[in-house]
Protein backbone atom coordinates (compact mmCIF):
# COMPACT_ATOMS: atom_id res chain seq x y z
CA UNK A 1 0.00 0.00 0.00
CA UNK A 2 1.17 3.52 -0.73
CA UNK A 3 -0.05 6.55 1.18
CA UNK A 4 0.86 10.16 0.69
CA UNK A 5 1.50 12.70 3.45
CA UNK A 6 2.15 16.40 3.25
CA UNK A 7 5.04 16.58 5.73
CA UNK A 8 8.18 14.73 6.84
CA UNK A 9 8.61 14.67 10.64
CA UNK A 10 12.39 14.66 10.19
CA UNK A 11 13.10 12.72 13.39
CA UNK A 12 11.32 9.60 14.60
CA UNK A 13 12.61 9.56 18.17
CA UNK A 14 9.48 9.89 20.37
CA UNK A 15 11.13 12.48 22.63
CA UNK A 16 12.47 14.65 19.81
CA UNK A 17 9.36 15.79 17.99
CA UNK A 18 5.73 16.67 18.55
CA UNK A 19 4.08 16.97 15.16
CA UNK A 20 1.05 15.37 13.56
CA UNK A 21 3.36 14.18 10.77
CA UNK A 22 5.21 12.08 13.37
CA UNK A 23 1.99 10.66 14.78
CA UNK A 24 0.73 9.68 11.34
CA UNK A 25 3.68 7.37 10.71
CA UNK A 26 5.30 6.52 14.03
CA UNK A 27 2.05 5.34 15.64
CA UNK A 28 2.57 2.23 13.50
CA UNK A 29 6.19 1.74 14.58
CA UNK A 30 5.80 2.22 18.33
CA UNK A 31 3.32 1.20 21.01
CA UNK A 32 2.39 3.03 24.17
CA UNK A 33 1.40 1.52 27.48
CA UNK A 34 -2.10 2.68 26.59
CA UNK A 35 -3.74 2.49 23.15
CA UNK A 36 -6.11 5.12 21.79
CA UNK A 37 -8.16 3.84 18.88
CA UNK A 38 -8.84 5.83 15.69
CA UNK A 39 -12.27 6.54 17.21
CA UNK A 40 -10.52 8.01 20.28
CA UNK A 41 -11.36 5.20 22.73
CA UNK A 42 -8.79 4.36 25.43
CA UNK A 43 -7.82 0.68 25.62
CA UNK A 44 -4.98 -1.39 27.10
CA UNK A 45 -1.77 -1.34 25.06
CA UNK A 46 1.57 -2.59 26.36
CA UNK A 47 -0.04 -2.31 29.79
CA UNK A 48 -2.90 -4.75 30.32
CA UNK A 49 -4.35 -2.86 33.27
CA UNK A 50 -3.62 0.06 35.61
CA UNK A 51 -4.73 1.43 38.94
CA UNK A 52 -4.28 4.73 40.76
CA UNK A 53 -3.32 3.84 44.33
CA UNK A 54 -3.60 7.53 45.20
CA UNK A 55 -3.50 10.85 43.29
CA UNK A 56 0.22 10.60 42.59
CA UNK A 57 0.91 6.87 42.26
CA UNK A 58 -0.07 4.74 39.29
CA UNK A 59 0.66 1.00 39.10
CA UNK A 60 0.53 -0.71 35.70
CA UNK A 61 0.59 -4.40 34.81
CA UNK A 62 2.58 -5.06 31.62
CA UNK A 63 1.89 -7.37 28.74
CA UNK A 64 3.92 -10.58 28.50
CA UNK A 65 5.46 -12.11 25.36
CA UNK A 66 6.10 -8.83 23.54
CA UNK A 67 9.32 -8.02 21.73
CA UNK A 68 10.84 -5.10 19.92
CA UNK A 69 11.36 -5.35 16.18
CA UNK A 70 15.04 -6.29 16.66
CA UNK A 71 14.15 -9.17 18.99
CA UNK A 72 14.85 -7.33 22.27
CA UNK A 73 12.27 -8.30 24.90
CA UNK A 74 9.76 -5.82 26.25
CA UNK A 75 9.51 -5.70 30.04
CA UNK A 76 9.54 -3.30 32.97
CA UNK A 77 13.19 -2.41 32.30
CA UNK A 78 12.18 -0.99 28.90
CA UNK A 79 9.48 1.12 30.52
CA UNK A 80 11.85 2.48 33.18
CA UNK A 81 14.47 3.25 30.51
CA UNK A 82 11.90 5.01 28.30
CA UNK A 83 10.73 7.37 31.00
CA UNK A 84 14.14 7.98 32.55
CA UNK A 85 15.21 9.07 29.09
CA UNK A 86 12.09 11.22 28.59
CA UNK A 87 12.32 13.10 31.88
CA UNK A 88 16.14 13.14 31.99
CA UNK A 89 18.62 15.66 30.53
CA UNK A 90 18.14 14.53 26.92
CA UNK A 91 14.35 14.61 27.08
CA UNK A 92 14.31 17.96 28.81
CA UNK A 93 15.89 19.53 25.72
CA UNK A 94 12.96 18.47 23.52
CA UNK A 95 9.34 19.56 23.06
CA UNK A 96 7.85 16.50 24.80
CA UNK A 97 9.18 17.02 28.31
CA UNK A 98 6.55 19.54 29.45
CA UNK A 99 3.83 16.98 28.76
CA UNK A 100 5.36 14.44 31.14
CA UNK A 101 7.20 16.53 33.74
CA UNK A 102 4.76 15.50 36.48
CA UNK A 103 6.51 12.11 36.42
CA UNK A 104 9.04 12.07 39.23
CA UNK A 105 10.20 8.51 38.73
CA UNK A 106 9.18 5.14 37.28
CA UNK A 107 10.19 2.03 39.18
CA UNK A 108 9.98 -1.66 38.33
CA UNK A 109 7.96 -3.62 40.90
CA UNK A 110 8.68 -6.80 39.00
CA UNK A 111 9.51 -7.95 35.46
CA UNK A 112 6.03 -6.97 34.28
CA UNK A 113 4.86 -4.39 36.77
CA UNK A 114 5.81 -0.72 37.10
CA UNK A 115 4.87 2.17 39.36
CA UNK A 116 4.73 5.82 38.28
CA UNK A 117 5.37 8.33 41.06
CA UNK A 118 4.24 11.86 40.24
CA UNK A 119 5.35 15.12 41.82
CA UNK A 120 1.77 16.33 41.48
CA UNK A 121 -1.47 14.89 40.09
CA UNK A 122 -1.71 14.73 36.31
CA UNK A 123 -5.33 14.16 35.24
CA UNK A 124 -4.36 13.57 31.61
CA UNK A 125 -1.49 11.12 32.17
CA UNK A 126 -3.35 8.04 30.90
CA UNK A 127 -4.07 9.69 27.56
CA UNK A 128 -0.47 10.92 27.33
CA UNK A 129 0.79 7.37 27.79
CA UNK A 130 -1.06 6.51 24.57
CA UNK A 131 1.23 8.45 22.27
CA UNK A 132 4.11 10.69 21.29
CA UNK A 133 6.73 10.97 24.07
CA UNK A 134 5.17 8.07 25.98
CA UNK A 135 5.90 5.53 23.25
CA UNK A 136 8.13 2.72 24.57
CA UNK A 137 11.66 2.47 23.16
CA UNK A 138 14.31 -0.32 23.23
CA UNK A 139 17.07 0.20 25.83
CA UNK A 140 19.78 -2.03 24.37
CA UNK A 141 19.29 -0.78 20.81
CA UNK A 142 19.59 2.86 21.84
CA UNK A 143 22.53 2.19 24.14
CA UNK A 144 24.30 0.45 21.24
CA UNK A 145 23.56 2.91 18.41
CA UNK A 146 22.83 6.21 20.17
CA UNK A 147 19.94 8.64 19.97
CA UNK A 148 21.01 10.33 16.73
CA UNK A 149 20.97 7.05 14.83
CA UNK A 150 17.74 6.02 16.54
CA UNK A 151 16.06 9.19 15.26
CA UNK A 152 16.34 7.99 11.66
CA UNK A 153 16.41 4.21 12.30
CA UNK A 154 13.66 3.75 14.90
CA UNK A 155 12.75 0.45 16.54
CA UNK A 156 9.56 -0.13 18.47
CA UNK A 157 7.11 -2.89 19.37
CA UNK A 158 4.52 -1.79 16.78
CA UNK A 159 3.05 -3.67 13.81
CA UNK A 160 5.49 -2.19 11.26
CA UNK A 161 9.25 -1.75 11.19
CA UNK A 162 10.91 1.08 9.30
CA UNK A 163 13.19 -0.39 6.62
CA UNK A 164 13.88 2.75 4.59
CA UNK A 165 13.85 6.47 5.21
CA UNK A 166 14.81 9.03 2.58
CA UNK A 167 14.56 12.45 4.18
CA UNK A 168 12.00 14.61 2.45
CA UNK A 169 11.02 11.80 0.10
CA UNK A 170 9.63 8.61 1.64
CA UNK A 171 9.39 6.13 4.50
CA UNK A 172 8.99 2.42 3.88
CA UNK A 173 7.50 0.25 6.61
CA UNK A 174 7.55 -3.53 6.57
CA UNK A 175 5.22 -5.84 8.48
CA UNK A 176 6.59 -7.09 11.81
CA UNK A 177 5.40 -10.67 11.83
CA UNK A 178 5.96 -11.17 15.58
CA UNK A 179 3.73 -8.28 16.56
CA UNK A 180 1.87 -9.12 19.77
CA UNK A 181 -1.57 -8.47 18.29
CA UNK A 182 -0.73 -10.72 15.35
CA UNK A 183 0.69 -9.78 11.94
CA UNK A 184 -0.83 -6.83 10.09
CA UNK A 185 -2.73 -7.54 6.89
CA UNK A 186 -0.45 -5.34 4.79
CA UNK A 187 3.02 -6.64 3.97
CA UNK A 188 4.53 -3.24 3.24
CA UNK A 189 3.53 0.40 3.47
CA UNK A 190 5.19 3.35 1.75
CA UNK A 191 4.61 6.91 2.91
CA UNK A 192 5.54 9.40 0.23
CA UNK A 193 6.09 13.02 1.24
CA UNK A 194 4.49 15.25 -1.35
CA UNK A 195 3.89 18.85 -0.42
CA UNK A 196 1.99 19.79 -3.56
CA UNK A 197 -1.74 19.20 -3.05
CA UNK A 198 -2.42 18.88 -6.78
CA UNK A 199 0.27 16.20 -7.14
CA UNK A 200 -1.14 14.16 -4.25
CA UNK A 201 -4.62 14.34 -5.71
CA UNK A 202 -3.41 13.37 -9.18
CA UNK A 203 -1.57 10.39 -7.68
CA UNK A 204 -4.77 9.26 -5.96
CA UNK A 205 -6.83 9.66 -9.11
CA UNK A 206 -4.38 7.60 -11.18
CA UNK A 207 -4.04 4.84 -8.59
CA UNK A 208 -0.40 5.66 -7.83
CA UNK A 209 -1.35 5.91 -4.15
CA UNK A 210 -4.09 4.30 -2.06
CA UNK A 211 -4.59 6.80 0.77
CA UNK A 212 -4.28 10.57 0.71
CA UNK A 213 -3.93 12.80 3.73
CA UNK A 214 -5.07 16.43 3.78
CA UNK A 215 -7.31 16.62 0.74
CA UNK A 216 -7.51 20.32 -0.13
CA UNK A 217 -11.01 21.58 0.61
CA UNK A 218 -11.24 23.05 -2.87
CA UNK A 219 -10.74 19.56 -4.32
CA UNK A 220 -13.17 17.70 -2.07
CA UNK A 221 -15.86 17.78 -4.77
CA UNK A 222 -13.43 16.24 -7.27
CA UNK A 223 -12.89 13.26 -4.95
CA UNK A 224 -16.61 12.92 -4.22
CA UNK A 225 -17.44 12.84 -7.91
CA UNK A 226 -15.01 9.97 -8.63
CA UNK A 227 -16.70 6.58 -8.18
CA UNK A 228 -13.34 4.90 -7.56
CA UNK A 229 -12.54 7.15 -4.59
CA UNK A 230 -13.95 7.72 -1.12
CA UNK A 231 -13.83 11.08 0.66
CA UNK A 232 -13.62 10.64 4.43
CA UNK A 233 -14.35 13.85 6.39
CA UNK A 234 -13.83 13.57 10.14
CA UNK A 235 -14.25 16.01 13.02
CA UNK A 236 -10.87 17.02 14.35
CA UNK A 237 -9.26 18.47 17.47
CA UNK A 238 -6.97 20.47 15.17
CA UNK A 239 -7.42 24.20 15.42
CA UNK A 240 -5.78 27.11 13.62
CA UNK A 241 -4.88 30.55 14.88
CA UNK A 242 -2.73 33.50 13.98
CA UNK A 243 0.05 33.40 16.54
CA UNK A 244 1.08 36.78 17.94
CA UNK A 245 4.29 37.78 19.68
CA UNK A 246 3.32 40.02 22.57
CA UNK A 247 6.93 41.06 23.15
CA UNK A 248 7.15 43.24 20.03
CA UNK A 249 5.15 46.10 18.54
CA UNK A 250 2.53 46.48 17.28
CA UNK A 251 1.09 43.13 18.45
CA UNK A 252 2.26 43.75 22.02
CA UNK A 253 -0.78 46.05 22.34
CA UNK A 254 -4.01 44.15 23.19
CA UNK A 255 -6.04 46.76 21.29
CA UNK A 256 -4.11 45.91 18.13
CA UNK A 257 -4.67 42.20 18.64
CA UNK A 258 -8.39 42.74 19.19
CA UNK A 259 -8.53 44.97 16.11
CA UNK A 260 -6.96 42.22 14.02
CA UNK A 261 -9.42 39.65 15.40
CA UNK A 262 -12.45 41.87 14.70
CA UNK A 263 -11.23 42.83 11.24
CA UNK A 264 -11.40 39.23 9.98
CA UNK A 265 -14.69 37.84 8.72
CA UNK A 266 -13.97 34.27 9.74
CA UNK A 267 -17.39 32.91 8.84
CA UNK A 268 -17.01 34.21 5.29
CA UNK A 269 -13.55 32.62 5.01
CA UNK A 270 -14.94 29.29 6.22
CA UNK A 271 -17.73 29.46 3.67
CA UNK A 272 -15.75 30.63 0.64
CA UNK A 273 -12.18 29.41 1.19
CA UNK A 274 -12.73 26.31 3.35
CA UNK A 275 -15.97 25.29 1.62
CA UNK A 276 -17.66 24.80 4.98
CA UNK A 277 -15.14 22.23 6.27
CA UNK A 278 -14.38 24.15 9.49
CA UNK A 279 -16.02 25.84 12.48
CA UNK A 280 -15.12 29.20 14.08
CA UNK A 281 -13.51 29.06 17.54
CA UNK A 282 -13.35 31.46 20.49
CA UNK A 283 -10.03 30.27 21.95
CA UNK A 284 -7.30 27.98 20.66
CA UNK A 285 -9.33 24.79 21.12
CA UNK A 286 -12.24 23.06 19.47
CA UNK A 287 -15.40 21.36 20.70
CA UNK A 288 -13.62 18.01 21.24
CA UNK A 289 -11.38 19.58 23.88
CA UNK A 290 -12.23 19.15 27.56
CA UNK A 291 -12.02 22.70 28.85
CA UNK A 292 -13.62 24.46 25.91
CA UNK A 293 -16.25 26.91 27.17
CA UNK A 294 -19.24 26.64 24.77
CA UNK A 295 -20.66 29.91 26.10
CA UNK A 296 -17.63 31.92 24.98
CA UNK A 297 -18.30 33.34 21.53
CA UNK A 298 -15.82 33.98 18.69
CA UNK A 299 -14.79 37.60 18.18
CA UNK A 300 -17.39 39.47 16.11
CA UNK A 301 -16.62 40.74 12.64
CA UNK A 302 -16.58 44.51 13.23
CA UNK A 303 -14.26 46.44 10.88
CA UNK A 304 -15.52 49.80 12.17
CA UNK A 305 -14.53 48.89 15.72
CA UNK A 306 -11.23 47.47 14.40
CA UNK A 307 -10.33 50.81 12.78
CA UNK A 308 -11.18 52.66 15.99
CA UNK A 309 -9.02 50.32 18.08
CA UNK A 310 -6.04 50.76 15.76
CA UNK A 311 -6.44 54.53 15.97
CA UNK A 312 -6.61 54.37 19.77
CA UNK A 313 -3.41 52.25 19.77
CA UNK A 314 -1.61 54.86 17.67
CA UNK A 315 -1.19 52.58 14.66
CA UNK A 316 -1.11 54.71 11.52
CA UNK A 317 -3.14 53.72 8.48
CA UNK A 318 -0.86 51.97 6.01
CA UNK A 319 1.32 50.33 8.71
CA UNK A 320 2.88 47.13 7.37
CA UNK A 321 2.88 43.87 9.34
CA UNK A 322 4.18 40.43 8.34
CA UNK A 323 2.22 37.18 8.33
CA UNK A 324 4.37 34.04 8.19
CA UNK A 325 2.99 30.69 7.06
CA UNK A 326 4.02 27.30 5.70
CA UNK A 327 4.55 27.75 1.98
CA UNK A 328 3.47 24.20 1.11
CA UNK A 329 0.09 24.63 2.82
CA UNK A 330 -1.99 25.75 -0.15
CA UNK A 331 -5.23 25.88 1.83
CA UNK A 332 -3.85 28.13 4.54
CA UNK A 333 -2.17 30.25 1.88
CA UNK A 334 -5.65 31.08 0.62
CA UNK A 335 -6.78 31.79 4.19
CA UNK A 336 -3.76 34.08 4.66
CA UNK A 337 -4.57 35.95 1.46
CA UNK A 338 -8.16 36.46 2.63
CA UNK A 339 -6.94 37.65 6.05
CA UNK A 340 -4.57 40.10 4.36
CA UNK A 341 -7.50 41.49 2.36
CA UNK A 342 -9.62 42.04 5.47
CA UNK A 343 -6.74 43.69 7.36
CA UNK A 344 -6.06 45.98 4.41
CA UNK A 345 -9.65 47.22 4.68
CA UNK A 346 -8.94 48.52 8.21
CA UNK A 347 -5.61 50.13 7.29
CA UNK A 348 -3.01 47.38 7.82
CA UNK A 349 -0.80 46.31 4.92
CA UNK A 350 0.16 42.64 5.21
CA UNK A 351 3.37 41.18 3.86
CA UNK A 352 2.84 37.42 3.35
CA UNK A 353 6.00 35.37 4.01
CA UNK A 354 6.02 31.64 3.11
CA UNK A 355 8.50 29.37 4.89
CA UNK A 356 9.70 25.76 4.88
CA UNK A 357 7.66 23.81 7.46
CA UNK A 358 10.54 22.40 9.51
CA UNK A 359 12.33 25.75 9.67
CA UNK A 360 9.12 27.56 10.53
CA UNK A 361 7.97 25.35 13.41
CA UNK A 362 11.32 24.19 14.78
CA UNK A 363 13.36 27.39 14.44
CA UNK A 364 11.41 30.57 13.75
CA UNK A 365 8.41 30.28 16.09
CA UNK A 366 10.51 28.98 19.04
CA UNK A 367 12.94 31.88 18.55
CA UNK A 368 10.21 34.42 19.34
CA UNK A 369 10.66 38.19 19.06
CA UNK A 370 8.87 38.36 15.73
CA UNK A 371 11.15 35.92 13.89
CA UNK A 372 8.12 34.12 12.42
CA UNK A 373 6.33 37.41 11.71
CA UNK A 374 4.03 39.80 13.53
CA UNK A 375 1.40 37.14 12.90
CA UNK A 376 1.98 33.53 11.95
CA UNK A 377 0.12 30.40 11.03
CA UNK A 378 -0.14 28.02 13.95
CA UNK A 379 -2.05 24.75 14.06
CA UNK A 380 -2.47 22.59 17.13
CA UNK A 381 -3.77 19.05 17.30
CA UNK A 382 -4.84 19.01 20.94
CA UNK A 383 -4.10 15.28 20.87
CA UNK A 384 -4.94 14.65 24.54
CA UNK A 385 -8.44 16.07 23.92
CA UNK A 386 -7.87 18.09 27.09
CA UNK A 387 -6.99 21.78 27.18
CA UNK A 388 -4.20 21.07 29.67
CA UNK A 389 -1.95 19.94 26.81
CA UNK A 390 -2.40 23.21 24.94
CA UNK A 391 -2.35 25.41 28.01
CA UNK A 392 0.89 24.09 29.46
CA UNK A 393 2.85 24.09 26.23
CA UNK A 394 1.61 27.41 24.88
CA UNK A 395 0.80 29.61 27.87
CA UNK A 396 3.28 28.75 30.63
CA UNK A 397 6.64 30.57 30.45
CA UNK A 398 9.65 29.50 28.41
CA UNK A 399 8.06 26.60 26.55
CA UNK A 400 9.33 25.43 23.16
CA UNK A 401 6.63 27.28 21.18
CA UNK A 402 6.15 30.00 23.78
CA UNK A 403 9.44 31.81 24.25
CA UNK A 404 7.97 35.13 25.42
CA UNK A 405 4.40 35.01 26.85
CA UNK A 406 4.01 34.97 30.62
CA UNK A 407 1.02 35.74 32.84
CA UNK A 408 1.10 34.77 36.56
CA UNK A 409 -2.70 34.47 36.70
CA UNK A 410 -2.71 32.11 33.72
CA UNK A 411 0.11 30.04 35.21
CA UNK A 412 -1.74 29.85 38.53
CA UNK A 413 -4.92 28.54 36.87
CA UNK A 414 -2.96 25.94 34.93
CA UNK A 415 -1.21 24.80 38.10
CA UNK A 416 -4.58 24.60 39.86
CA UNK A 417 -6.25 22.42 37.21
CA UNK A 418 -3.21 20.15 37.21
CA UNK A 419 -3.35 19.68 40.98
CA UNK A 420 -6.58 17.70 41.05
CA UNK A 421 -8.23 14.75 39.33
CA UNK A 422 -11.70 16.22 39.94
CA UNK A 423 -13.14 16.90 36.49
CA UNK A 424 -15.64 19.58 37.53
CA UNK A 425 -13.04 21.59 39.43
CA UNK A 426 -10.71 21.42 36.46
CA UNK A 427 -13.47 22.50 34.10
CA UNK A 428 -14.16 25.64 36.13
CA UNK A 429 -10.44 26.49 36.13
CA UNK A 430 -10.39 26.04 32.37
CA UNK A 431 -13.39 28.31 31.89
CA UNK A 432 -11.61 31.05 33.86
CA UNK A 433 -8.51 30.49 31.74
CA UNK A 434 -10.57 30.63 28.54
CA UNK A 435 -11.97 34.01 29.58
CA UNK A 436 -8.53 35.48 30.26
CA UNK A 437 -7.09 34.25 26.98
CA UNK A 438 -10.13 35.57 25.13
CA UNK A 439 -10.10 38.97 26.87
CA UNK A 440 -6.37 39.45 26.32
CA UNK A 441 -6.55 38.11 22.73
CA UNK A 442 -3.61 35.76 23.29
CA UNK A 443 -3.43 34.72 19.66
CA UNK A 444 -6.11 35.26 17.03
CA UNK A 445 -8.37 32.14 17.03
CA UNK A 446 -9.45 31.19 13.52
CA UNK A 447 -11.13 27.80 13.06
CA UNK A 448 -11.45 24.14 14.01
CA UNK A 449 -10.87 22.04 10.90
CA UNK A 450 -12.68 19.06 9.50
CA UNK A 451 -9.96 16.66 8.39
CA UNK A 452 -10.37 15.35 4.87
CA UNK A 453 -8.90 11.97 3.97
CA UNK A 454 -9.43 10.07 0.75
CA UNK A 455 -8.89 6.44 -0.21
CA UNK A 456 -9.10 4.28 -3.27
CA UNK A 457 -12.10 1.93 -3.11
CA UNK A 458 -9.67 -1.00 -2.94
CA UNK A 459 -8.71 0.04 0.61
CA UNK A 460 -10.56 -1.78 3.41
CA UNK A 461 -10.52 -1.30 7.18
CA UNK A 462 -9.12 2.23 7.16
CA UNK A 463 -10.67 4.61 9.69
CA UNK A 464 -10.01 8.30 9.15
CA UNK A 465 -8.39 9.44 12.41
CA UNK A 466 -9.56 12.71 13.99
CA UNK A 467 -6.08 13.18 15.49
CA UNK A 468 -4.10 12.22 12.32
CA UNK A 469 -2.66 9.16 14.06
CA UNK A 470 -3.16 6.63 11.30
CA UNK A 471 -3.62 3.02 12.46
CA UNK A 472 -2.71 0.60 9.67
CA UNK A 473 -2.71 -2.74 11.49
CA UNK A 474 -6.28 -3.72 10.40
CA UNK A 475 -6.05 -2.19 6.89
CA UNK A 476 -5.98 -4.24 3.70
CA UNK A 477 -5.94 -3.48 -0.03
CA UNK A 478 -7.73 -5.70 -2.53
CA UNK A 479 -6.24 -6.42 -5.94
Amino acid sequence: MIGEADADPGNFDPIATFTLAWGEIASNIFDGLVFRTPTLKIQPGLATSWKWTNNTHLVMQLRHNVQFQDGEPFNSSAVVFTFNRLIGPLGQKGPEYANYNAIQKVAALGPYEVEFTLSHPDPTLITKLAGYGGMIVPPKYIEKYGSTYFGTHPIGTGPFKMVKYVKGSEVVLQRFDKYWRGPAKLRQVTFEFTTEDSTRLADLQTGAIDIMQAVPVAQASVVKSNAQLHLLPVSSPTVYELGTDMSVAPTNNPKVRLAIAEAINMRAIIKTVLHGYAQPISTFQGSLSFGNDPNLKPYPYDPTQAKALLQQAGVASGTTITLGYVGSDSTFEQVAQAVAGYLQQVGLQVNLEPYDENTFFNNLIPAGHGKAGDLWEFAWGGWTLDFDNTAVLLYTPKQFWNPTYSNPEVTSLINAERSTLDAQTRLQDFYKLDTILHDQVVGIPLYDVTNLWATDSRVHGFVAPPDDRVWLWPVSVSQ
